[in-house]
């Protein structure tokens, strides 16, 4: 049976991704990552919940460096882009894009799965976010693979299973396979329930409307 890695930071895409891929790809470690976000104590304590409910392992990795070369909203003390902020999607993207940011997270994770030979490696990456980010493709996911042949003598394997799903597909899926959604933390500033108006919050509130799961609309917004 393989063993696997999950890049988790309890947002809606990698909870999914854990929700339906924990049993075939025996999801046995998750790693969150505390790059000095806004919302890093949030992302951990969730990750944290999720993990146990899960009963999997739990990783917290500290990069104060990218922190140091991160000027970017999701980390200064410029706010997250809101309201009609958001009608340019590749200047609201710029805005909170943190440096090779899932490049890095995957090399780690790949260290990992290089030194306790893990098969596997999970990303929540999805088509909805491809779409301005380019970290979020089919084709990032393919040059990663290309790289652990050469980088890695285990050679793990980049698996998205989001990839061709938007949000409103991920919630339908996790609605589907009994996902625990209460858990779900998307927002990008520091508090205690999802803002409900930056850029991740707006995308899981509609499509948690799409999908007609209004009680989750109550319990974290």
């Amino acid at each position: 049976m393989p063993k696997s890695i999950i890049l988790l930071s309890g947002g809606l895409d990698s909870l999914v991704s854990l929700g339906i891929s924990k049993e075939k790809y025996n999801i046995c470690l998750a790693l969150t990552f505390d790059y000095g976000q806004k919302s890093a104590y949030q992302e951990i304590n969730t990750s944290k919940q999720i993990c146990d409910y899960y009963n999997i392992e739990h990783k917290i990795i500290k990069l104060n460096w990218l922190q140091n070369i991160t000027h970017t909203a999701l980390v200064s003390d410029n706010n997250v882009p809101t309201g009609k902020e958001l009608d340019n999607p590749e200047q609201s993207a710029k805005s909170v894009w943190v440096p090779n940011r899932n490049g890095l997270f995957l090399n780690i994770a790949a260290s990992f799965a290089d030194g306790e030979d893990y098969d596997f490696i999970i990303i929540g990456a999805n088509k909805e976010e491809g779409e301005t980010f380019p970290d979020n493709t089919v084709d990032f996911i393919n040059r990663a693979n290309d790289l652990f042949e050469f980088s890695t003598r285990q050679h793990p394997k980049v698996y998205a299973p989001l990839i061709n799903c938007n949000k409103n597909d991920i919630v339908k899926l996790a609605l589907e396979k009994h996902v625990p959604l209460e858990f779900t933390r998307s927002c990008y500033n520091k508090s205690d329930k999802n803002c409900g108006e930056c850029e991740s919050c707006l995308r899981l509130k509609k499509a948690l409307q799409a999908n007609n799961a209004t009680e989750y609309i109550e319990k974290l917004f």
